[in-house]
């Protein structure tokens, strides 16, 4: 079995196993939106603030939902590989030819696969809201292909946890991280209207920040490059850094079994 079927087996097995489990797929789409709903609830008088960005606050924060969720896939991706290590599969795959880049690339079509049903979810959520996408269709796309370097990226560092963890419940307490991480960004007001300097400071240092505003930008300005050269390049950036960390977790997994 070459490597390409080899991916084709493991992405069908990993698919399956997602869409057989709706714990897998609502939590991710049922919390963002919550969220989402609550803080645009919450904080719609901002949008009256001098040199707010958006009209409706709903709009400026929907790019946050976006993101929110991939990360939630990037935890699922990681307590379904702890999954297979609880169980014993992985221990029995390492010891096969199928080498760690098939299993890691295998494993997260099915986190895509998440992924895929929260932007459509989440797209239409903001369309049945009022939400007018200032880039258009073709901006819908770039979104997408953004958010979805966001899910791989966040899917590759759920891996990390799972392989060094082992445990389902160790990766799914790596949540609150991730949600201390959208806090402190731009999710819920622009940088440049944050007053206290601490949190400005977080934020510019935050890469949560710079996605969400690429994702931002297509939905309320319409071609920011700036916006979008940040939110792909920091995408890109913590995918190269995640992918390289769980291909050796999984190398040295292979080794210790």
């Amino acid at each position: 079995m070459n490597t390409f079927h080899q991916i084709v087996w493991l992405g069908r097995r990993s698919l399956l196993f997602t869409l057989r489990q709706p714990v897998q797929i609502v939590p991710s789409i049922f919390f963002p939106l919550m969220f989402l709903v609550v803080i645009a609830a919450g904080g719609d008088r901002a949008s009256t603030i001098p040199g707010f960005p958006a009209e409706s606050y709903f709009a400026f924060a929907l790019g946050g939902a976006f993101v929110q969720g991939t990360m939630l896939s990037g935890v699922n991706s990681g307590s379904k590989l702890a999954y297979d290590i609880e169980t014993g599969f992985l221990d029995r795959l390492v010891l096969t030819p199928v080498g760690s880049g098939s299993i890691l690339i295998g494993h997260m079509i099915g986190s895509l696969a998440v992924s895929l049903i929260q932007l459509f979810t989440f797209l239409a959520a903001g369309l049945i809201g009022g939400v007018h996408i200032a880039a258009g269709v073709p901006g819908i796309l770039v979104m997408f292909a953004l958010a979805l370097a966001v899910s791989i990226a966040f899917s590759a560092l759920g891996v990390i946890v799972g392989v060094r963890t082992g445990s389902s419940e160790a990766v799914q307490s790596a949540f609150p991280l991730f949600f201390i991480l959208l806090i402190f960004s731009s999710y819920m007001l622009p940088r440049n209207l944050m007053e206290a300097d601490w949190f400005r400071w977080f934020a510019t240092a935050n890469p949560a920040s710079y996605l969400i505003e690429g994702i931002r930008s297509l939905v309320i300005t319409g071609w920011d490059l700036g916006a979008l050269a940040a939110g792909f390049g920091t995408a890109a950036g913590v995918a190269a850094l995640t992918l390289t960390g769980a291909a050796v977790s999984l190398r040295r997994k292979a080794v210790w079994s």
